[in-house]
């Protein structure tokens, strides 16, 4: 009968203290550096404080891996084990941050809201670090748009978790969302708020899209999808976090020399769902026109086969288009198709005349034009940035 043998592992122990939310978003990339580098221990960051810095002290990883979260993570620093904070850009010494880059979440948000030519925009915050960053990034490109500006911000009661908000709304924040004017686009700082702000607005009667249209951050399957209508969301490419926060891991154990104190991930782009659906552009010809890039913009079709198949005259139409989106057709037919050959980039292996093809530019050099000139970047610079 054979026998099954088991080789004894070496690797180096490294500590893990998260909440279980943030743990399922980094567990799959994390898992590349299981029985290859790393044993890892997993604490949750709940535990009371002097239990978890005890329990950390008496395992004596070599290294640790956390998320922050304020005044536990100035006690686990100072620990003095080399340390890879994975979701801030706050600096501490001997330590490296990971974090998304929270402005650009927010500007990733304004320039959907203006794409769909929304007039009226806001912004509903919980004063967090990050909130506050995402909160900046979208004032930024929506002052620069000239386009009207609300905001309110909800604080977060002691010891509420990420998926939970049982709170009854408060009175301030009711008369806000009712005087705001209809219809606006509000960018939440995080899918629970999001969700929070849908359930608000069905209780005050205020209809989601139509008159308020919703984009939340992170794209937490958990949440969006439990929202009525469901979440848009600005996308987080939690795999390549959890990716970088595995490699800078092993380059501090490794004592390399000249490493990034901070490292900031850019977002996703926005994954459309149905609280901010474009159905709500007000005018039948412009949403009849929106709808027909929408469906068919992978195609290698132009400004006449969209005039010829609604059967309007093109001056009528680009009139339509510069009174609501301040765009002609062809810009949004080309951001359509940019929109979609970034995602294909990210997600994919495939070759560039590939999604060229996919995304409606026909050939890989339009593509890499049109990419440059809409979002100031190569197509091979956003496959780079994503792995």
């Amino acid at each position: 009968m054979r026998q099954t043998v088991f080789r004894t592992f070496t690797g180096k122990r490294v500590a893990i203290v998260m909440s279980e939310v943030f743990m399922r978003r980094l567990s799959p990339a994390l898992s590349h550096f299981v029985r290859r580098e790393f044993d890892f221990r997993i604490f949750s960051i709940h535990r009371p404080k002097l239990e978890l810095l005890g329990t950390l002290k008496e395992l004596n990883p070599a290294g640790l891996i956390t998320e922050w979260l304020p005044d536990i993570t100035e006690s686990l620093v100072g620990l003095g084990i080399p340390t890879v904070i994975a979701d801030t850009d706050e600096l501490y010494p001997g330590c490296m941050s990971i974090d998304v880059d929270d402005w650009e979440v927010g500007r990733e948000a304004a320039r959907y809201f203006l794409k769909e030519g929304y007039q009226s925009c806001a912004f509903l915050g919980n004063g967090e670090p990050y909130s506050n960053q995402r909160r900046e990034g979208f004032c930024e490109v929506i002052n620069t748009a000239g386009i009207s500006f609300a905001e309110y911000c909800l604080t977060d009661p002691p010891g509420k978790r990420y998926m939970e908000d049982l709170r009854p709304p408060e009175e301030l924040f009711l008369k806000w969302l009712h005087n705001l004017a209809k219809p606006t686009a509000i960018f939440v700082a995080h899918d629970p708020l999001g969700r929070y702000l849908c359930e608000t607005c069905r209780e005050l009667n205020i209809s989601v899209p139509d008159q308020i249209s919703v984009v939340g951050a992170n794209d937490d399957p958990l949440v969006g999808g439990l929202s009525f209508p469901s979440l848009s969301s600005v996308r987080i490419p939690w795999d390549q976090l959890g990716m970088r926060v595995g490699e800078s891991m092993s380059a501090l154990l490794r004592a390399e020399a000249g490493l990034p104190r901070n490292i900031l991930i850019p977002p996703g782009g926005v994954e459309v769902r149905q609280s901010s659906d474009i159905s709500r552009v007000g005018d039948p010809m412009l949403r009849r026109a929106l709808g027909w890039i929408t469906q068919n913009h992978r195609e290698t079709v132009g400004v006449a086969d969209l005039t010829s198949d609604l059967k309007v005259s093109r001056r009528s139409l680009e009139r339509k288009f510069k009174e609501y989106l301040r765009k002609t057709p062809y810009q949004v037919l080309c951001e359509r198709r940019v929109e979609t050959a970034r995602r294909l980039i990210e997600r994919t292996g495939e070759s560039m005349s590939w999604i060229a093809e996919q995304s409606g530019f026909g050939d890989s050099e339009r593509l890499s034009v049109v990419v440059k000139r809409v979002t100031g970047r190569t197509p091979t610079n956003f496959r780079h940035v994503s792995r």
